[in-house]
C-alpha cells in the first residue's frame, strides 16, 4: 500500500511540445507497484493548455479544481468544471485548455502504467 499527498508530490513544468504553463505530477505510478494505472495531475494554469494530441489509450480523468475546455478532434471545445469526469478514447484527439481568469485548472489523469 502507498499513501501519499498531492501536495509531497514533485511538480514539473510540462515539457512535452505544444503544451504552455501546465505542470505535471505523478503521486501513483509503475514504480510504485501498480497493476495498472498511473495517476498524473495536471496543472494547468490560466491561459495554458496541454499539447493537441492523440495516443493508442484511453484517459480517465477527473477536474479537480477551476473550469477549461476540452478541445476535441473536430476542433470543437467542450466546457469542464470542477466535479466533471472526461473519458478520452484511445486515438481520439484531444487537448485540455484552462479558460479560467484567475485559477489554475487541475486534473487528475489516469492511464495505463506503461505510458509512464
Amino acid at each position: 500500500m502507498k499513501i501519499t499527498n498531492l501536495e509531497k508530490t514533485e511538480k514539473r513544468i510540462m515539457d512535452m511540445e505544444g503544451a504552455k504553463d501546465t505542470f505535471k505530477q505523478i503521486p501513483i505510478s509503475a514504480k510504485d507497484g501498480t497493476p495498472a494505472y498511473s495517476f498524473r495531475v495536471f496543472t494547468i494554469m490560466p491561459g495554458g493548455h496541454t499539447p493537441y494530441h492523440t495516443h493508442e489509450f484511453e484517459h480517465l480523468n477527473y477536474i479537480i479544481e477551476g473550469e477549461g475546455a476540452v478541445v476535441k478532434e473536430d476542433g470543437s471545445g467542450e466546457p469542464v468544471s470542477k466535479g466533471d469526469f472526461v473519458l478520452v478514447m484511445p486515438g481520439e484527439k484531444h487537448q485540455y485548455k484552462n479558460t479560467g481568469k484567475d485559477r489554475p485548472l487541475v486534473i487528475i489523469c489516469a492511464v495505463p502504467k506503461e505510458y509512464e
